[in-house]
């Protein structure tokens, strides 16, 4: 489309400052990316826990005694009805019921859809970093020739 344009501009041509508020920038969203990933790795774990939780699930364990968590320090004993039925939490508090089969598919596919998640982050978070390193690399250049533009001024002063 030739109406759509970006104003690309070169960290070069930015001074010193600019490129300081920009590296500030850019470490702040590397902590962001960095938060991110933790929080959907902890999402991850819980539902491959929770999958293979599943296999546990057996049609001889109905019947069988249980202890049910009301929160992660407190149960109650409960008892097992039927295995094949599993109330899964699907977020925001809906819940549905489905086979262990649907149930494992859907833990699999949450799975799936956050590990993808996941690698978009951790491949925005590359490039970030490689942007980083440039700008501190061209900061340092400027800081140099700053400080050689300087020395060559005081030099011709003493002259």
């Amino acid at each position: 489309m030739a109406g759509d344009k970006q104003n690309v501009l070169s960290i070069s041509m930015l001074d010193i400052g600019a490129l300081a508020q920009l590296k500030q920038h850019i470490e702040q969203e590397l902590d962001f990316f960095s938060t991110s990933l933790q929080q959907l790795k902890a999402a991850q774990t819980k539902f491959q826990e929770s999958e293979n939780s599943l296999d546990m699930l057996k049609p001889s364990s109905e019947g069988k005694d249980i202890l049910v968590p009301l929160t992660s320090s407190m149960y109650v004993p409960g008892r097992l009805v039927d295995v094949n039925k599993i109330t899964v939490d699907i977020g925001t508090g809906y819940y549905i019921e489905k086979d262990i089969i649907a149930s494992k598919d859907y833990f699999k596919r949450r799975v799936k859809y956050i590990t993808d998640q996941m690698e978009k982050i951790q491949k925005i978070a590359q490039e970030k970093v490689a942007l980083r390193e440039a700008i501190i690399e061209t900061m340092d250049k400027k800081i140099q020739a700053t400080f050689a533009s300087q020395a060559a001024a005081a030099a011709a002063s003493k002259s």
